[in-house]
Parts: C-alpha cells; structure tokens; sequence
C-alpha cells in the first residue's frame, strides 16, 4: 500500500509546528487546481492540538489531530493510519530543565520516536524532515563563520545530547531523510510567551527586568521563516544534514534590545527594561554553551526562502 497525498507535521502544540502547518498550507493553496480547490491536505498531530494557535486561513485549513506520541509505537499507529507522503517531525522534548530532570522521557521524545517516524518512513517511501538543533554543539566554541555541517558535534546538555543520539538514528534508519539543525527561534507564538522575543516581551509586560546574557552567541531565526524553508526543504531532494539560520551571529543581550526596539522602544529605554548577564551570574537549569552559531551557507544557496537577518526577522514577526 502507497501513501497519500497528505502532509504531516508532529508537534503542531509547540512554537514552530503550527508555524510550519501553516507553511504547508499555504504551499498547498499555491499548488490548487480547480479539480482539488484545497490542495493537499495537512494534518497536524500534537497530545493537546486545541491549544495550538491558528496561524492559517480559514482556520480549520489544518487538520488537528490529538496523538500523544510519548507511547512506545504510537508514532507508526498514528502515521498507519493517515499513511502522509510527507512527514516534518518538529515533536520533542525541548526545554532543557525537563530534559535534566527526566532523562529517560527526553530518550523517549528525541531518540526512540525520531527512529519510529524515520522507520516507518522509509519503510513506505514517505520523504521526511526531522528537526535538529544548535545544542548538538556547544563543547567547543564556534569557528568565526560558526559551525557547518561536517563540523563534530560536541553536546553539553541532555537536550543536546539526545537530540544529537535522535539525529544518528533518524539517519541510521532513513538514510534518505534530511536532519534539519535550527537556531535559536523568535517571533509570534500566539500570545503564549514561547521562543526568544515572546518571551522577553510577556516579561517586560509582567513589569520584570529580564536577565539577558552578554556571553552568549547564537545565529537566531525568526520562525516563520524557519518553517517556510522547512516546507520548502520537504519538496527538495537534499538529504543528510543541514544547517538553517540566520545570518546575524548576536548575543542573547543584542537580540533582546532587538526585540524591544522592533516594537518601537527608543534604544535608551530598552536598555533600562534589561539586565545585561553573563551565564555565570544565572543558575542554569541546563548546561548552557557560550557559542553555538551556525554557518548556514549551504541551505542558503539552495533556497527561495530567504533566511532573515534580526532586524529584517523582526519586521516579518510585527507585521
């Protein structure tokens, strides 16, 4: 049995799924034929969906389906039954103090089910996207251009270093799927105060000062971008690993005053609702590296999507 025409995205609940089923759908609205008005379908799957912002219109454009993939074999009984010729797998276990404290659920979330969805989708001819991140970096500090894909990982968290174990598997299992590695993420989260610019504004908001740390450099990207060259990326025939990010290597510090003054805040009064930190000055709930930048010249030569530096990026998130 072959698959459909349909698109899945796993963890539709969390900050970049319901930007990425967006992306879906506006690419199967751009591919309609007056025999199929709607294009392909797109089914997002998440443990609670009816959470999830709508980032579509009309806004039951996707098609919200609750699946809690924590289950041991959940993910096949899920992908069975929907059978999608596409999977974009953005579903894990990604803050870092949840990772430390339960580590076997973080096994779970970015090892064993990576594998499950990796093996069904070659098994069935299924083209799929896994996301990665820049934390399967961070042992050593970025080269000047950052880190490209032939660069050794070197994880110092249980985040990065299960979602560097998931990775191997994915790849082990499908050697025909591309591992997608993302930065850090900003912009619209749906009022819920996810990603780094939602968050340090839900902050300011809650008449805090948000400690915002100097020494710590990153090649953030704002999501809906990410999610547009995720889509984009699906319908390539690129497979392995690659690097998306933007261009700007920042500062937590840097993107934070960024953040404050994209939504019209003079940069004086911006540096008076942030503290300026070093790591060192915070108790982490997670290992933190100091440098996990990304070079991402490849992806930038095979896309459309334009990968948006913080300024252009936070013009795109305000709009």
């Amino acid at each position: 049995m072959g698959t459909n025409a349909c698109t899945v995205i796993t963890g539709v609940s969390g900050f970049l799924g319901p930007h990425v089923a967006a992306a879906a759908f506006t690419r199967a609205q751009a591919e309609a034929t007056m025999a199929d008005p709607l294009g392909t379908p797109v089914i997002g799957l998440a443990r609670e969906p009816a959470g999830a912002p709508r980032f579509t219109s009309p806004r039951d454009a996707v098609q919200m389906e609750a699946v809690d993939l924590g289950g041991d074999g959940t993910a096949r009984v899920a992908l069975e039954r929907f059978r999608p010729a596409v999977v974009v797998h953005c579903a894990a276990l990604a803050r870092g103090g949840d990772c430390e404290r339960d580590p076997v659920l973080a096994q779970r979330m970015n090892v064993e089910l990576p594998g499950e969805v990796a093996e069904w989708c070659a098994e069935n001819g299924a083209r799929l996207v896994h996301v990665s991140t820049d934390l399967v970096f961070g042992a050593r500090d970025a080269p000047r251009r950052g880190f490209d894909e032939g660069a050794e990982a070197g994880p110092v968290s249980v985040y990065g270093r299960t979602k560097r174990e998931g990775e191997e598997l994915v790849l082990e299992r499908h050697p025909e799927a591309l591992v997608v590695r993302l930065p850090l993420l900003y912009g619209n989260s749906g009022g819920r105060g996810l990603g780094a610019s939602d968050s340090v504004l839900e902050a300011v908001d809650r008449d805090e000062v948000p400690k915002l740390f100097v020494d710590e450099w990153r090649t953030p990207l704002e999501v809906g971008c990410a999610a547009a060259a995720l889509i984009e990326l699906a319908h390539l025939e690129q497979r392995g690993v690659l690097h998306v990010a933007g261009p700007d290597r920042v500062s937590r510090l840097e993107l934070g005053m960024a953040v404050l003054e994209a939504m019209g805040i003079a940069e004086s009064d911006a540096a008076a609702m942030v503290h300026a930190a070093c790591q060192s000055d915070v108790a982490a709930a997670a290992p933190r590296p100091c440098d996990v930048s990304l070079d991402a010249g490849r992806a930038r030569a095979l896309l459309r999507t334009e990968l948006l530096g913080v300024a252009q990026g936070m013009r795109a998130a305000t709009r």
